[in-house]
């Protein structure tokens, strides 16, 4: 009788525990201050974007370095750090004529707040209303710029506010087969909170994509990424780097990376 109570029990109590803490196994936040924009990236500053439910969030609006494209790129990192660990990226962009709103969620970078899949919904609203509305960029020159999780909040964002383009790196199929991926014993699916149905998604937006992924990608396995660009629902242009793992600098702020949204902006319409 005890090993047979054993056997319900063990499985259930881990079951509760992994309910109850699971966020933790999913955001990896840094929480400390950022820096002054202007001090880590020329000429760039710090703004706030305001969510619906009343947060006010940090981030930074960097201006082109060079020559200007008329295109905004609206970058959504993924779960670990804040938006200083994306300044390479961020000077990559401008220094290709881009104008760059890097935004840090909720609870990532002295932000208020925890973070969620609603949560994180509206943070990146909050974004794209500032370049649509303070900044005076239309939605056809934007890009979203999703990286790993990031990927997956664009994706749902691009399903209400279609932009002009669609960038995803590193994109999974859904949060539940990533955790499958690297948890294979515990009953992943039922127990998250969080989805983030991409594959789901991703065919009911249009607009030009490109999926950007490491073929030696180590938490996110590249037949996710794949599989992602496969069901999209527009001309969809896939970039492999070769050996790349999931935080290498190449998919980071690496050339194909960059190149391939300097290609991306060009497809977009002139003027629009």
């Amino acid at each position: 009788m005890g090993w047979v109570l054993a056997s319900v029990l063990v499985p259930a109590l881990v079951s509760g525990s992994l309910w109850l803490v699971q966020r933790r196994l999913i955001y990896f936040p840094d929480r400390s201050p950022v820096p002054a924009a202007a001090t880590v990236l020329a000429g760039a500053r710090d703004v706030v974007l305001d969510t619906s439910d009343g947060l006010r969030l940090g981030a930074w609006l960097v201006p082109p370095a060079g020559p200007a494209r008329d295109v905004a790129v609206l970058v959504a990192p993924g779960n670990a750090g804040n938006r200083r660990y994306r300044v390479p990226l961020a000077r990559a962009l401008a220094g290709a004529g881009f104008t760059v709103l890097l935004m840090d969620y909720r609870g990532y970078g002295a932000n208020p707040g925890g973070p969620s899949q609603g949560g994180l919904a509206r943070d990146v609203d909050a974004a794209r209303d500032y370049l649509a509305g303070t900044v005076g960029i239309a939605p056809a020159r934007m890009i979203y710029f999703g990286e790993s999780l990031g990927a997956a909040v664009v994706t749902e964002l691009a399903t209400r506010y279609p932009p002009g383009g669609l960038v995803l790196r590193s994109p999974f199929t859904d949060l539940a087969a990533v955790g499958r991926y690297h948890y294979p014993i515990l009953p992943v699916r039922p127990l998250l909170r969080d989805r983030y149905p991409v594959a789901d998604l991703i065919g009911r937006i249009t607009v030009p994509a490109v999926v950007v992924y490491g073929t030696g990608d180590r938490v996110v396995p590249p037949q996710q990424s794949r599989a992602v660009a496969a069901r999209a629902g527009g001309p969809t242009r896939l970039v492999a780097v070769d050996g790349a793992d999931h935080n290498d600098a190449a998919l980071l702020d690496g050339a194909a990376l960059i190149e391939a949204m300097v290609d991306l902006a060009d497809r977009l319409t002139p003027g629009a």
